[in-house]
């Protein structure tokens, strides 16, 4: 499907974006406390926090850090409220952007974010004027490695219920369904594999492209948005 390999799209800023591990750790906290919240503090009765932890796990966040959240969270008094908030717009040349925050703080947050859209010639839209541009869908990633045989992870994945299998260089990915996600996820866990990455996306239709000075404000844009705390997630249809 059209720009569906968002992940190897975006593995360069992965890789960079990695070396803010304690950022990245402290985001999925978050995730981690609205998960608890919405649904208990046990992961066999709460779907989405068993999601959340393979995430974090995915991101190799330490056990001991996943467990303090949980509990944190489940301690948690009234005093603490963050609510999951999705603001669309467009950078540069028109390409589309969806940011996903997470924020005890709905003003300051909105204002930040248009703050960067404004600064670097984007500006934030309506809600729904850019999300019908993409599918939300799960990825899985798996390590290609000596040990790890194709043929095993295109069975695996297919018997779980996969939409779609990539096989790269370096990487299988693994596309599923939102509603297949934690089934597929859990099903090819009980075979042994492991993942690099395990979350939502939102995957793209169709992608543009970008002359030179718009892909450098662009990416000042998404530099600045995951410099913020209160971002979890951003999406785009940058052909990078």
């Amino acid at each position: 499907m059209a720009g569906h390999s968002k992940w190897a799209n975006i593995k360069h800023r992965k890789e960079r974006s990695d070396a803010k591990r304690g950022k990245i750790f402290t985001k999925i906290g978050r995730e981690i406390y609205v998960a608890v919240k919405q649904g208990g503090a046990d992961p066999e009765g709460n779907s989405k926090l068993k999601d959340v932890i393979a995430k974090a796990k995915a991101a190799n966040m330490p056990n001991d850090n996943i467990a303090r959240s949980i509990k944190k969270a489940a301690g948690a008094g009234a005093g603490e409220n963050y609510e999951e908030i999705v603001y669309e717009g467009y950078g540069p040349s028109g390409v589309a952007v969806i940011v996903e925050a997470m924020t005890d703080n709905r003003n300051r947050t909105a204002s930040d974010v248009r703050h960067v859209f404004d600064k670097y010639g984007g500006n934030l839209g309506t809600t729904g004027c850019v999300s019908y541009m993409f599918d939300k869908k799960g990825i899985l990633i798996i390590e290609r490695t000596d040990g790890i045989d194709e043929d095993s992870v295109m069975m695996a994945a297919l018997e779980a219920g996969a939409e779609d299998i990539t096989s790269e260089k370096e990487f299988f990915e693994i596309v599923t369904s939102v509603n297949d996600f934690s089934s597929v996820r859990e099903g090819m866990e009980k075979e042994g594999f492991e993942f690099i990455e395990a979350q939502f996306n939102m995957i793209p239709q169709n992608t543009v492209t970008l002359d030179d000075e718009s892909r450098v404000l662009f990416e000042k844009i998404i530099d600045a948005l995951e410099d913020n705390d209160d971002v979890q997630n951003i999406y785009h249809n940058w052909d990078e």
